[in-house]
C-alpha cells in the first residue's frame, strides 16, 4: 500500500467505528524542541493521522495560536531539514504522518531531494497552503514516483467547477475548510456549512476531512454525519502549551455525549 493510501485507509477505518477520523495538528518543536518527539508520540496515540506544522515566518493560512507557536519554534532553531532528521531517527509511530508547510521551505530544501527524505522519515503526505493546483506539477512529480499525498484544499467559496476539479485530484483525504479567513477561530457550523461539506463530499474520490475553528466535542458531533475526519489544529496547540494530557484530551473528543 502507498503511503498516500495509509491516510485514505486510517480516516476510513476510524469513520467505521461511527466516529470521524481525527487528524491532529502539532507545530514540530513547540512548545519544547526537546519534548519533539515525546508529544509527537502521545499526539498519535490519540489520533488517527497527524499533521506536523514545519514553521515558517509568514504562516498566512493560520491564527494567533500557530502563528505564536511557529515564532517559537523558529526561535529555537526548528527546520524542515531538522525535523525530516527527527523523524528519520525517532522510533517510527503507527499513525500515518503529514507535514503541513508553506511552499518555501520546500523548495530551499530542494524539491529533487525532498521525496526520498520524506520515504526515510515515513511522511505519507504534505499540505501546501499557499500552493495553488494550477502550479503543483512539480511538487507532484517529485512525489508521485513514491507515493506520496498532496492533500488539496477547498473553502466555501471555492467555485463548483474549481471544488470538482481539487476533490477528484486530492490524495489522502481532501481538505475541506470550514470558513474563510485563518484557523483558530470557534466555528458554529452553520447550516450552509453543513451542506458545502455535504458537496464536497460528493465529489470527492478520497475522504474528507473539516478543517479550521474545530475546538471541542460539540463541533465533532455536529459534523459527524457530513465528513470522514476532522482536524484539530490551534485547540490541541494550547492543549501543549497548557501542559496537558493531549493523548487524554483528544480520547475525549471521540467520547460519546453522555445521555441524562
Amino acid at each position: 500500500m502507498k503511503p498516500r493510501d495509509n491516510i485514505s485507509e486510517a480516516v476510513r477505518a476510524a469513520r467505521r467505528t461511527g466516529e470521524p477520523a481525527l487528524v491532529a495538528f502539532l507545530t514540530a518543536g513547540y512548545p519544547s524542541k526537546e519534548r519533539f518527539r515525546e508529544h509527537l508520540q502521545a499526539i498519535a496515540a490519540g489520533a488517527d493521522v497527524v499533521e506536523i506544522g514545519v514553521p515558517f515566518t509568514d504562516p498566512m493560512a493560520d491564527g494567533v495560536t500557530i502563528q505564536r507557536s511557529s515564532q517559537a519554534a523558529l526561535a529555537q532553531g526548528v527546520s524542515l531539514r531538522w525535523i525530516l532528521s527527527e523523524l528519520e531517527t525517532m522510533r517510527p509511530v503507527r499513525t500515518p504522518l503529514l507535514l503541513m508547510s508553506y511552499l518555501n521551505p520546500l523548495l530551499a530544501y530542494g524539491l529533487d531531494r525532498l521525496s526520498d527524505a520524506s520515504v526515510r522519515a515515513r511522511v505519507a503526505g504534505f499540505i501546501v497552503p499557499d500552493l495553488p493546483y494550477d502550479e503543483s506539477s512539480e511538487l507532484r512529480k517529485a512525489l508521485d514516483p513514491q507515493g506520496i499525498a498532496l492533500v488539496q484544499m477547498v473553502t466555501p467559496v471555492t467555485r463548483p467547477e474549481r471544488m470538482r476539479q481539487l476533490c477528484e485530484n486530492s490524495q489522502g483525504f481532501v481538505y475541506a475548510v470550514t470558513m474563510t479567513g485563518t484557523t483558530g477561530k470557534n466555528v458554529s457550523v452553520p447550516e450552509e456549512v453543513v451542506s458545502y461539506l455535504d458537496r464536497v463530499r460528493a465529489l470527492a474520490l478520497v475522504p474528507v476531512c473539516a478543517g479550521f475553528g474545530i475546538r471541542g466535542r460539540e463541533q465533532v458531533e455536529r459534523l459527524a454525519q457530513h465528513v470522514d475526519g476532522v482536524v484539530i489544529g490551534s485547540a490541541l496547540v494550547e492543549v501543549l502549551e497548557r501542559g496537558e494530557d493531549p493523548t487524554a484530551w483528544l480520547r475525549a473528543l471521540r467520547r460519546a455525549k453522555e445521555k441524562g
